[in-house]
Formats: structure tokens, sequence, C-alpha cells
């Protein structure tokens, strides 16, 4: 991974892009790159890259030319099957000077232009710049793994990895919210591509082009997943048994585990939080690694929380080197104002900040690049949220029944304050709208409720915003045409992977996090063919009555501790609110809800702000705190956090050592690094 920044004017009358604006623009996504930085400019377009060293260590410096200079190119991530498509384009006469995948990009591009994009198999966001055209092309993987936001201001494209980059390229670019982003985020845990939380900011949509051109911009999708329609439910494009699946899901994880490990020429370590899918990664990472293989994990001082025994359990079986760091509450406190300047929008838990230290111990032990287990509940449908909704429909078609809602028991077990623990509560609460259980984004409507109730504590003209918008309905507005033909595990799966999975599990608790310390994740279980396979899998392979993830564990079964194939789904969880009430917090929590600065924001009223806390307070006296209380206190102090970082303040991009590949105006140089 590496940062991608730059600069095209739209027309004629537009200032050129300036070296120190570029280069404020790389100097803000250090973290990203600290390997080196380059640029490319002239009078219509600038490029910037921050690099990161994985592949082709000695040759991979960016901005990238093709061999007659017609076009450049900033690249971040990877292409796994680059080798392949290398030979293809050797085949039809293409020649290349380095190893990288970035020269294959560029070539393909040559080669098949856009449709280049729909062959490619890898996480990535890229800009090509073609000057004899006039013509920018950007693109992001199918699935957000990579992030790209972009600005038009003043008659200039801006764009870059992070928004703090494009912030820094221009002080004129206005900072304020956009009530529009922060209502979808207090609807649904996230903004929705192209929606960011800041004015005139947007993010290119997973799966998309965006051409400029002649001052115009066109944005299509090159992918967008595919399900199996309604009739063909009961076989799905798969068509074979389910032994016959479970051999087709275990070769596609090798394959794919393989090449994330070969496709590199750093070693490759791995997180193991204990679960099936890390597990899985980690058992198949070693086979593929060599001699030395690390493994690293998240341990939790509160016991609720810690998977240490099954982490330790599969370390042993794998025989990786495996490390640990011990995360308490004053962890958490301590560095969540440093995880908000990563994640650059609000976030409703405090799961990345673990994450962070995580990635800083991956980079404490030399490694680059790890492996993760993301993408699994999403593509194999482990969530309970599928589960809620497969038990809800079921009740929602005889509503007067008393024996259906009971299946509701068998859900979050693992929460100490779950509402499956009282009949009652249960039933009125996933009773709700029962009667729209065909209804698109039913499964989802729980979860999105319970976030919606944040929005009590919005100010008197945020609430004024929200009450006009219904976040919901503008979600349901863009499902794609052939939504209504497949099955409602498919719908589900579909709304899951383009909210939560793309805008924060990829996002706030993916990329961003593991980029804070320079790390690049690489996720097998979202490589392209593994989830074609899964994607076409009948429904009852995945979620076989109220067992979630069958296929994969029992494709997993041979290979992985039997406790860990069989233990009780417990999704990755973190200390919340209680972090930030024990005697010695830190300063920076009191200052950040007080009244001047909740008044600054605009967003949350202060009074309403100051019962949340007072209750927060008490609740953590005894040691407990209510779902939707730590919710929205994490809600309320990682909007605040973000309001003092980006909108109140002005960092800027610092500049540093770089590799220039400069063409300016009339002549290119290269200057060392």
């Amino acid at each position: 991974m590496c940062g991608i920044a730059g600069i095209l004017a739209l027309n004629a009358t537009a200032e050129p892009p300036s070296r120190e604006a570029l280069l404020r623009m790389a100097g803000a996504l250090a973290h990203r790159g600290p390997d080196e930085r380059g640029l490319y400019r002239d009078r219509r377009a600038g490029l910037a890259h921050a690099r990161l060293s994985v592949v082709d260590l000695q040759h991979g410096q960016q901005p990238l030319t093709d061999a007659d200079g017609q076009a450049w190119i900033v690249f971040n991530g990877e292409v796994f099957n680059y080798l392949d498509l290398r030979d293809r384009l050797i085949a039809l006469g293409h020649r290349f000077r380095t190893r990288s995948d970035t020269e294959v990009v560029l070539h393909a591009y040559r080669e098949w232009g856009r449709a280049a994009f729909e062959r490619m198999n890898g996480q990535w966001a890229l800009a090509i710049w073609d000057p004899a055209a006039g013509q920018l092309i950007l693109s992001r993987d199918r699935y957000g793994i990579c992030p790209l936001h972009f600005c038009e201001h003043r008659g200039r494209l801006f764009f870059a990895s992070e928004v703090k980059a494009i912030f820094a390229a221009e002080p004129a670019i206005p900072r304020a919210f956009d009530p529009a982003g922060i209502d979808q985020t207090f609807t649904m845990w996230t903004v929705v591509p192209p929606q960011n939380v800041f004015q005139g900011i947007r993010e290119l949509q997973p799966g998309h082009v965006r051409v400029y051109e002649m001052g115009t911009a066109h944005e299509y999708a090159f992918w967008q997943p595919r399900f199996p329609e309604i009739d063909d439910e009961d076989k799905g494009r798969f068509g074979g048994s389910l032994d016959e699946a479970v051999e087709e899901v275990r070769l596609a994880l090798e394959a794919a585990t393989a090449l994330r490990i070969v496709q590199a020429d750093v070693p490759v370590g791995c997180y193991l939080s204990g679960g099936l899918d890390s597990s899985l990664v980690a058992t198949l990472g070693r086979r593929f690694a060599g001699e030395r293989f690390q493994t690293f994990s998240l341990r939790f001082a509160d016991a609720e929380y810690d998977e240490t025994d099954f982490q330790r359990l599969v370390a042993a079986r794998t025989g990786s080197e495996h490390h640990e760091v011990i995360v308490r509450r004053s962890d958490i406190a301590e560095v969540f104002p440093e995880v908000i300047r990563h994640t650059e929008r609000p976030i409703l838990r405090t799961a990345p900040a673990p994450l962070f230290l995580l990635s800083k111990l991956v980079r404490e032990y030399g490694i680059k690049v790890v492996l993760t287990g993301e993408g699994a509940d999403e593509m194999f449908a482990g969530y309970d949220l599928f589960r809620e909704g497969k038990v809800r429909r079921f009740w929602g078609r005889q509503p007067t029944s008393t024996r259906r809602p009971r299946l509701l028991e068998r859900l979050y077990p693992y929460l100490s304050r779950s509402p499956v623990h009282q009949q009652a509560m249960a039933r009125q609460f996933f009773g709700r709208n029962i009667h729209a259980h065909d209804a698109p984004g039913f499964a989802h409507d729980t979860r999105w409720r319970t976030t919606s109730a944040i929005k009590r504590l919005f100010c008197r003209d945020m609430r004024a915003v929200s009450e006009r918008r219904d976040a919901v309905a503008e979600l349901l507005s863009t499902l794609p045409a052939e939504f209504a033909r497949w099955s409602t595990l498919a719908q589900d799966q579909y709304l899951e992977t383009r909210t939560l999975m793309s805008g924060y599990l990829l996002s706030s608790q993916g990329d961003r996090m593991l980029m804070a310390h320079s790390i690049e994740g690489r996720f097998p279980f979202l490589d392209d063919n593994v989830v074609a396979l899964a994607n076409a899998l009948p429904d009852a392979y995945k979620l076989r009555g109220l067992d979630e993830k069958h296929v994969l564990k029992r494709a997993a079964a041979p290979i992985l501790p039997p406790q860990v194939v069989a233990r009780k789904k417990q999704p990755y969880r973190a200390p919340n609110a209680l972090s930030f009430f024990a005697a010695d917090a830190p300063a920076y929590i009191a200052d950040a809800l007080s009244e001047t600065a909740l008044r600054a924001a605009g967003v949350f009223d202060p009074q309403s702000v100051a019962g949340l806390v007072g209750k927060c307070r008490a609740r953590a006296g005894e040691g407990d705190m209510s779902n939707s209380d730590n919710m929205a206190l994490v809600g309320v102090l990682s909007t605040q956090l973000l309001h003092q970082q980006f909108v109140a303040s002005r960092p800027a991009g610092a500049t540093g050592p770089e590799l220039s590949i400069d063409a300016d105006y009339e002549h290119r140089e290269r200057e060392p690094a």
C-alpha cells in the first residue's frame, strides 16, 4: 500500500498545480508511504506518491510512465494476478522495464482501456494521466479496500488517498461537516460512497472508474456483486453438492492465500484473533510462508473481550512466531485522538483503537504486510445480523406465533446486555416492522433504528436537517435492478458489503489503522475468485438453519483445532465508553465534550450531551453501560475530535525527502532521494 494524490486543472484559466502543493499532499500521506516520495508535474496535472516498498524494491518508484512517456500513473495497492496479465501483454508485444504491478496496470490500460480494471484481481486506488488526450482516470478496487477521495474547487480537481492530503494542498478549500454525511453516519455506522462527512469532499465508489476529459467527468461501475436469482436459489450458480462446495472453497482460499504471500518481496505476517476466519488464514499462510511466519494478536485486560486461549492454541498448532499486545481501557483512551485523525470520520465503537496498537506492534517487528480474515463474515454469512434476519422473516410469516420468536434466544450470546435475554423486550425490539419482512433492508432495520436513536442528541439545526432526510430511503433508491430477484440472504449480504464492510470494517478498522503504522493488509477472503464462488453458492451452504458459515467450517475442520471450529461466534469487540471515564482520564475528553467545543462543532446539543455524560459516568461506576449509550458516547466524542482536528485546525502536509520526476513544463529531471 502507498499514498497517492494529485491536482488537475479542469479548465484553461485554472491555476497549474504547484510543486509546493504536491509536496504538502505527499507529506500528509507520509505514514502510508515512508520509504520515498515522487512527483510528476506539467501544465495541466500534477501527481504525487508516497511509497511503501513491498514489490520490486529497487525499481518501483512512482509516478511511473510507460516506455514512450505517453501516460503516467500513481498506484496504491496490489494486483495479485499481475504476472498473468504481464505474460498476456508481452505476448501482445509490450515490453517492461520493471517487475512491478504498477507498470503492468499502465500497460494494461494502454492495451485494453477501461476494460483493464475488469481483468485485475486485487486491491487498489490509482490515477492515470494521459497528457496528450487530456484525460485523467481514477479507479478503485471492487470492495473499497484502498481509499480514494476527490474534491473540485475553483476550477481544479484535488484527489488523494486521504482527506488530510486534500486539505493540505489548498488552504482555501472549505472545511466543514456535511450534514448529510453526519446523518448517514448516525444511521448506518458509516457514510456510503460517494458521500463524505466533509462538505465538498467525495469518495470514489468501490468498483468504479471516474474519467475527467475536457473539463467534464464521467463515472461508471466496472463491477457489481452478482448473486443467483430466486429461480436458481436452490442450486445457485455453483450447481454442485455441499461436499464439492467444501472442496472448492478450500482450494480457492489456498490459492488466494498463497498468491498474497508469493506476491511480496518482503516477509508477510498474519493477524490472529482466534476466531475461525483468521485462524484459517493463519494456518494456510504458515503453509506458504516458508521457514519463518509471524502472527500477531490482541489481548484484553477485560476478560469479556479476551480470546487469548484460542489465539495461542492456533499459534502453537501452526508453529508461528507469535506476538501479543495487551490492551487496557486506558490505552484506548490514550490513543483515541490519533485513531480519529486516521479514520477521518466519526466512529461508534472504539474497536479501531486496539487495532491501531496492533499495527504498531507489527511495525515494531519489522513486518510490512499482514494477512487478515476480513470479508469472511460478509461472503459466507457469518454475522448474527444474517441469522437475525432469517429468524425475523420466519416469525413475520406467522406474526402471532409464540414459538417462532423463541429462536431469537439463539442470537447474540456474547452480549452481556443482549435484548434477547428477556422475552418481552426481545419481542418488542425485534417485532417492530415485522409485517415488512419482505421489504429491502428488513434485516438491517433493527441496527439502523438503534443507531438513529443517537440523533436525539443532535442540536436543533442538525436535527432539522436530519428530519428532512431519509438516509435509508436514499440508500435503497440506489439498489441495482436485479436486487429484487435475489434471495433475502443475498440481499442482506449485498447491503452489508456496501455499507459496513466497505465504509467501516475495511476503512476505519482496516486500511486506516494498518496504514497508520505503514502496514499493508491483504485479505484472502476478498480474492475475486473466492468472492465469486461464495456468491454463487446456495444459501443453505452458507447459512444452514442457523449455523453460520457452514461450508467454511467444514472446509476448515480438517486443518484447524476442533475447539476453534466448534466455538460460538464471538465477533471482535473492545471496551467502549467505559474507557473514557477512569479517574485519570486524559484531559482532552472533558475539553472535547465541553459546552464551548460542542457549540463550535454545531452537531450536538450541549445539554443533551451533558445528560449522556452524567448517565455514562454513573453507569461506569457499576461497570456496565447499555449498547446504545456506548455508541452514543463514542459517536459524540469521535465527532468532536474530528471537528477539532480537521475543521477548527488546519494541519499542513510536511515536505521532506523525495524522488522527484518533475516534468516542469518544458523539461523532465530526476532527483536523488
